[in-house]
């Protein structure tokens, strides 16, 4: 090339970044491309170089919005959120220049909304007041205080020895068929007063399943500080994708008005499969388990949103309880050892136990909480230490027992008083205890008053004891819902009233 042609081709070049350059910002983002290829609901845009990720684009003529995933260097691969037999090669698509959201209000509570903010309840769409991205960032460090707010269930078993505090990510695990989504549904009902907005996200359930858990929320009256999210099974796969981001972009609004909320991720196994099966549609490579690289992304970005603030930012919570389904108890899989390793414990539902009897089948040996015990009530944690060790001495000699032909007075007695531990912890669904009434079942338990009763006759006498306390001894009543602590006078009647009743 002679160095004419070169000066030519040097000063065509800055003319054309020149033009580049001065092209306003505005002209960009009403830049028009076109659909390449549409297959299973993924469409290939051609002519749009100016797309972010996330971000939301229009196909003109058909009323329809495809979400940006995939950014090549010709191509563009978004997913379409509406489903229109409309869509066909060759339409114009415009950039929106906006992020996926929802306008959120007061108004949501008590609703039952799909992961766009459409109602599935058949009232009118709720009226938002402010909009909230599903995408959006988690709260950094220095906005944040450490977990020390109690979040009763209102099930013994947890709030005795795998405390939840508001704020933490508590992780729910087990098989399918063990009582996950009714220890959630409890921890909802529970929360009727202790000014806690509740969202329940369901991901891939079947819509029998989310009828009853509405049902149930509505019977006892839960659903006045209610959101329920849902994607069904038979819905999209990007809309079970983006369920839980929609629940936990609602749960910001009220956090950042200052208000405590319980949201519930029921469940992410399902969620990984619906991202699973996005990104294969999109092409992207696959990993181990056929699932893609950045499975473990999706999950920590979600839960990292819960958090406590601190007071300068209005003292604001999120508590979440995501729920896990393991495959023949194995918690060391792909997906579950992700999310454990994200979450602040786990609450592990051992499928022998629920069908050796024992409801809410919590195994105490897996389950943890690590932050929960700072959050704990000072009368509850005082009482349950025994309860630990009661337990883990009963399993552990339960198991040598079952070998011995004779067994020496302290070993019957400490199994005698494991498993009347074991069956004061069992619990009717839908039936959460109060603070008082979980100390009372607590100090029969470890101080050895129900030893002499039969084991079969435990639940029942329990059942008993609390009609009896609530219908004559107010007091008491009061007494331990405004100390919330162990104090002597509490202790002292406590023995009066037990032993009075019991014998």
């Amino acid at each position: 090339m002679t160095q004419k042609n070169m000066d030519k081709f040097i000063t065509a070049l800055e003319d054309s970044l020149k033009n580049l350059s001065s092209t306003s910002e505005e002209n960009l983002s009403e830049g028009v491309g076109y659909i390449e290829s549409y297959n299973d609901g993924v469409i290939n845009i051609k002519g749009l170089h100016t797309l972010k990720m996330s971000e939301v684009v229009e196909i003109e003529g058909t009323g329809s919005l495809a979400l940006v995933m995939n950014l090549d260097k010709d191509v563009t691969s978004a997913l379409v959120l509406q489903k229109s037999s409309k869509i066909t090669e060759g339409l114009p698509v415009k950039s929106t220049g906006e992020f996926l959201g929802l306008n959120v209000s007061e108004a949501f509570l008590g609703r039952v909304v799909d992961p766009l903010g459409n109602p599935l309840d058949g009232k009118d769409a709720p009226k938002g007041d402010k909009f909230m991205r599903h995408e959006d960032s988690a709260p950094d460090v220095m906005s944040r205080k450490s977990v020390h707010e109690p979040m009763m269930t209102g099930i013994l078993s947890i709030d005795s020895m795998i405390p939840i505090g508001r704020g933490q990510r508590e992780l729910i695990i087990g098989d399918r068929q063990t009582g996950k989504t009714s220890i959630a549904l409890d921890a909802i009902i529970n929360q009727a007063d202790q000014d806690m907005i509740c969202v329940y996200v369901s991901v891939a359930q079947r819509e029998g399943k989310n009828a009853q858990v509405i049902e149930t929320l509505k019977k006892a009256g839960a659903m006045d500080y209610t959101i329920v999210v849902s994607a069904p099974s038979s819905s999209s796969a990007v809309n079970q994708f983006l369920a839980p981001y929609a629940g936990v972009a609602i749960s910001e609004y009220f956090m950042q008005k200052g208000k405590h909320v319980l949201v519930i991720y029921d469940d992410l196994s399902k969620h990984a499969v619906a991202y699973r099966e996005m990104s294969l549609l999109l092409r992207r490579p696959p990993g181990r388990e056929a699932y893609p690289g950045d499975v473990f992304f999706i999950h920590s970005r979600l839960l990292e949103r819960a958090a406590k603030l601190n007071e300068d930012n209005g003292s604001g919570s999120i508590t979440a309880l995501p729920i896990i389904e393991t495959q023949a108890n194995d918690v060391s899989a792909y997906i579950p050892t992700n999310v454990i390793s994200i979450t602040d414990g786990q609450i592990y539902l051992q499928s022998d136990l629920f069908n050796a009897g024992i409801r809410p089948a919590v195994d105490p040996g897996i389950s943890v909480s690590r932050v929960g015990g700072s959050a704990q009530t000072k009368i509850i944690k005082k009482l349950s230490g025994s309860v630990k060790l009661d337990l883990a001495q009963y399993y552990e000699l339960k198991a040598f027992s079952q070998f011995a032909s004779d067994l020496d007075d302290a070993t019957k007695a400490r199994l005698i008083r494991g498993e009347r531990v074991v069956e004061s912890l069992k619990q009717r669904e839908s039936r959460p205890y109060k603070l008082w009434q979980q100390a009372i079942v607590l100090w029969s338990a470890s101080k050895g008053y129900l030893d002499k009763v039969e084991r079969t006759q435990v639940t029942t006498k329990i059942a008993e004891l609390l009609a009896s306390v609530e219908a004559n001894e107010s007091a008491l009543v009061k007494s331990i819902m405004t100390e919330q602590a162990l104090t002597d006078e509490i202790a002292q009647k406590m023995d009066e009233v037990i032993s009075n009743f019991l014998n």
